[in-house]
């Protein structure tokens, strides 16, 4: 499984947005797990991977420390199932959508094993924002 493209697609007013097909068909099953990312987006996992991901977050964070409980609360309390309609689409809950300040035009990201849901302006913004530090990045990895 490989999750990738960018695609930019509407929010409907009933909080629905479609999964692209190329993304549906590297999911198996209909359902997928929902929380908030680390930016201001949302990310989408397929339970396989979000138990792995989730998992490995739980054990590298402790309940003791306020770092852990910080990263626990942020990203494991809000995570929720969200099931692929006929259409291909998800509800994104009111909560989630504030979260990522979703209006009407997303972007969709396939990270791999999963999915990146922003708001159009704030994904532009961002891009713009680190743009010198992806170069510098970039080139980290060719030493």
């Amino acid at each position: 499984m490989l999750i990738t493209g960018e695609f930019k697609y509407s929010l409907d007013d009933k909080g629905r947005l479609m999964i692209p097909a190329k993304m549906r068909g590297e999911i198996e099953g209909n359902i997928l797990i929902l929380t908030r990312g680390a930016e201001k987006c949302l990310w989408l996992f397929p339970p396989r991977e979000w138990q792995i991901f989730s998992e490995n977050l739980i054990s590298s964070t402790s309940i003791y420390e306020k770092k852990g409980r910080l990263i626990r609360r942020r990203i494991i309390s809000p995570a929720q199932e969200v099931e692929i309609d006929k259409n291909g689409r998800i509800v994104i809950p009111c909560t989630m959508r504030e979260y990522a300040q979703l209006k009407k035009e997303c972007y969709i990201l396939g990270q791999g094993k999963s999915i990146e849901i922003w708001d159009d302006e704030l994904y532009k913004e961002y891009c713009m924002e680190h743009e010198p530090e992806f170069h510098e990045a970039f080139e980290e990895l060719g030493k």
